[in-house]
């Protein structure tokens, strides 16, 4: 081959190469431009579903046209999303008219993010003064399908190494915390939320059945307190109590959890009279009124006196 057509041939490798690569790097920005768009889709579908929740909210009720008009998109946008809300809960729409309004369902939600807050400030001053009397952790747990969730936590002040923090999910079978939840609700519901628990032994002690747990609850709710006796963590033990809502259901449950050489008799007791009196008082500034006893009316005086 001559010099001339070596030097014609290696022109023509570095441009099909220079091709090739121009090629694969157009692709790439394709497909980077395909997940941008999705992205920007994504976005701009999730804007459109709150522009129209505000626009409803704004006018009370509301019709397909007027929301187009308002907030310059096609009807059948409009359409397509009130559809989605009005099958989600969140829209309903009124016979006589065939206006839409909003449902009670984005009021819910706003009072589960408020109630949240409102447990978490209030919890935090009493889980601070547990802490500080015993310097062992104390949580403050909540109901999250088929598990707990931890939504506050105090840290001890030994050292204790847990497995646990605020966002973590523990299950309802092994904790203190979730033999509260349990304990409180219906026997029905409580079955039934145990029928979609995946009972995995974290150790030796954990029970491993609905039947053992649904067995345990009646004492739970009579003494006040429930237990885990290392069944969550080996040589670490907890107790809980309920927390109230102004409606007296229970919302979480509040626990300390302490190294089972640290529990006599004794210390035990101690626990639980600290933490009912936090649930008690957590509960209370929530709007709880803890349930009184009538005294039974006193007999008339011609009644009561011995014949």
């Amino acid at each position: 081959m001559t010099e001339m057509a070596a030097m014609g041939k290696h022109r023509k490798d570095d441009a099909e190469h220079a091709d090739s690569g121009g090629m694969a790097d157009e692709r790439a920005d394709e497909r980077g431009n395909e997940r941008g768009n999705e992205r920007g889709e994504s976005a701009s579908s999730i804007g459109r579903v709150f522009a129209i929740l505000g626009a409803i909210g704004d006018s009370g009720q509301i019709g397909i046209s007027e929301l187009s008009q308002r907030l310059g998109m096609s009807k059948t946008t409009v359409h397509r999303v009130i559809q989605t809300l009005k099958a989600l809960g969140y829209v309903t729409q009124e016979i006589e008219t065939e206006r839409y309004r909003l449902t009670i369902r984005l009021f819910e939600l706003g009072a589960k993010a408020l109630e949240s807050v409102d447990l978490v400030r209030e919890a935090d001053v009493e889980m601070r003064r547990i802490g500080e009397a015993t310097r062992e952790a104390v949580h403050l747990g909540a109901f999250d399908e088929d598990a707990i969730i931890y939504i506050h936590k105090i840290d001890a002040d030994y050292g204790l190494r847990m497995q646990s923090r605020i966002g973590r999910r523990n299950p309802l079978h092994s904790t203190a915390i979730g033999k509260v939840l349990l304990a409180w609700m219906d026997p029905a519901d409580a079955r039934e939320v145990l029928s979609h628990v995946e009972f995995r032994k974290s150790t030796a002690k954990s029970l491993s059945s609905a039947e053992a747990v649904l067995s345990i609850l009646p004492r739970v709710r009579a003494q006040g307190y429930g237990e885990d006796n290392e069944e969550q963590e080996e040589g670490l033990q907890c107790l809980a109590v309920p927390v109230f809502d102004r409606f007296g259901r229970v919302i979480a449950g509040l626990s300390i959890s302490f190294p089972t050489m640290r529990c006599g008799a004794d210390t035990k007791s101690h626990y639980v009279t600290l933490l009912t009196r936090a649930g008690l008082a957590i509960s209370t500034r929530l709007g709880y009124r803890e349930p009184t006893t009538a005294a039974p009316a006193p007999l008339p005086a011609e009644q009561g006196r011995a014949k």
